[in-house]
């Protein structure tokens, strides 16, 4: 009877069988290559094409290699062909499929290379024009998560830009095909092509590209405070393009001119205004920053409000610029907020005021939303800003950790702050420190629904240890075995304990 060896040990099988294995040696492909040496031409073709018959990369290749010696048309369109038949997808490719699938078209691009090393620049240009159009009407059909889109576009480009200082296209008719893909194409195709290309299009493709992007400017409305910005993906894209131009010529008039055809929110002033800063316009930059802030007086961007104030402190318009800052402060409470107010009222060398200030606004808001909770009688989760969170952040990054445990106790706070007070006090205060680790992995093990309870078991282990320095480990286990009996149906749980049981335990 046969039997499979099929998954057996060396030293299951029958003596011979298992020596030869141990001293057979693995083959390479200069073992390979050794061997197709001793074989004549034609039996090296006859397997090659026997072996293509089966590989469908390999046939691909022998096509593309006899369309490269019937000369360039016959190169041009059997390596085109290739491309689209890696680049198309039948029904949609998923995470999984996608590498295989730009592992496809990548090795098609290869064959673009080639032809431009062969001397075919000029088909190379429009080979790869037409590869980018049909690479962006694929990207619906594929799950991206990678980014393989803007690697295989960004290669097809370089190899595009190659081409085109190769074989110097005429330039007019160059700058309209960037123009128009930039404009019109999806997965920003030639993305600041007036930059890259400024050399290859001369003075000439240079003006074309600017008279087409000026005609489309033109339809541009433009959008004041009180309109919605660019929608249209077009609007965008003749702004970004318009933007390129500018930059590219170093005009910061010209610039800030494209920039304020859209008016619409703060940030846009604040652009605005950092464009004039970086050129060392200060003054005007300022202005611009004024201009958006009457136009956006509440609720403006904070960048635009900071950008503002920085320019005051640096004209010694100190009262100025706390204003400003005490009008984001107050829009926006929060411990990032209340970090820029120090950092402004330092410069203004008065923080000890502002400070006292800010504490009892934060003191102030937190009274009036419990008096709407009163006064309403609505559910308390219905209101932000009723504990003492604020507080207890900003006291905690003043390093005045008493403070924060006060208002803790005094109003509550996020359980997040509670631990962080629980580390800051575990060495002069066990006690507090113990108490918030056991009340905190209580309630973490009662919460859980979906089996982990690492979370609220490590917070068992802090406890542990906190407690045998109390001396209270007894207490400590009594409570274990309370939780243990109380969720024994929980087995991750119970599991869990029981694999920390040397921690928690402090065998």
């Amino acid at each position: 009877m046969f039997v499979s060896t099929a998954g057996k040990r060396i030293n299951d099988m029958p003596n011979d069988v298992a020596r030869v294995r141990r001293k057979s040696k693995k083959p390479t492909l200069e073992d390979a290559g050794r061997n197709l040496l001793r074989e004549d031409k034609k039996t090296l073709i006859r397997m090659m094409l026997e072996w293509a018959k089966v590989d469908e990369r390999l046939h691909e290749r022998l096509i593309l290699y006899a369309a490269r010696q019937a000369g360039p048309e016959s190169s041009v369109a059997a390596v085109q062909k290739a491309f689209e038949k890696a680049v198309r997808v039948k029904d949609f490719a998923d995470y999984r499929e996608t590498r295989q699938w730009a592992h496809r078209v990548n090795e098609a691009i290869d064959s673009f290379e080639l032809l431009l090393r062969d001397g075919h620049a000029d088909f190379v240009v429009e080979l790869c024009e037409s590869a980018l159009e049909s690479l962006v009407a694929s990207v619906e059909y594929v799950d991206d998560s990678d980014g393989h889109f803007s690697i295989l576009r960004d290669r097809l480009e370089d190899i595009h830009y190659d081409a085109c200082e190769e074989a110097e296209p005429e330039p007019v008719d160059l700058a309209k095909r960037l123009f128009e893909a930039e404009l019109y194409s999806g997965l920003d195709v030639f993305d600041g092509a007036v930059r890259r290309y400024a050399e290859i299009l001369g003075e000439r493709g240079l003006k074309a590209y600017r008279e087409l992007a000026q005609a489309e400017w033109a339809k541009v409305p433009a959008r004041t405070p009180n309109q919605d910005a660019f929608e249209s993906h077009g609007d965008f894209r003749i702004t970004h393009i318009m933007k390129s131009l500018a930059q590219a010529s170093g005009n910061v008039e010209e610039l800030v001119a494209v920039m304020s055809r859209d008016l619409s929110s703060a940030y846009q002033y604040w652009q605005i205004a950092v464009v004039c800063r970086d050129a060392g316009q200060v003054d005007e930059a300022l202005r611009w920053a004024e201009l958006g802030l009457a136009a956006f007086s509440e609720k403006t961007d904070g960048r635009l409000r900071e950008f503002a104030a920085d320019e005051y402190h640096r004209r010694t318009r100190h009262d100025e610029a706390m204003k400003l800052m005490w009008a984001e402060f107050s829009e926006r409470r929060s411990l990032e907020r209340y970090k820029i107010l120090e950092k402004h009222a330092r410069i203004a060398d008065a923080w000890p005021v502002w400070r006292e200030g800010a504490l009892a606004a934060i003191r102030l808001q937190i009274e009036e939303a419990r008096e709407s909770v009163r006064s309403q009688k609505k559910p308390a989760w219905m209101f932000v800003g009723l504990d003492h969170s604020l507080l207890v952040e900003i006291f905690l990054y003043e390093g005045r950790s008493e403070d924060a445990w006060r208002e803790a106790e005094a109003g509550g706070c996020f359980d997040s702050l509670w631990l962080r007070l629980a580390d800051a006090r575990e060495k002069d205060h066990p006690e507090d420190a113990a108490r918030v680790y056991l009340k905190h992995a209580d309630a973490g093990i009662a919460a859980v629904r979906n089996a982990r309870y690492e979370e609220p078991v490590k917070l068992l282990v802090k406890a542990a240890a906190v407690m045998k320095d109390l001396g209270r480990s007894a207490d400590f286990v009594r409570h274990v075995e309370a939780l243990s009996a109380k969720y024994k149906v929980k087995r991750n749980f119970i599991g869990l304990l029981e694999k920390k049981r040397k921690l928690l335990y402090l065998e």
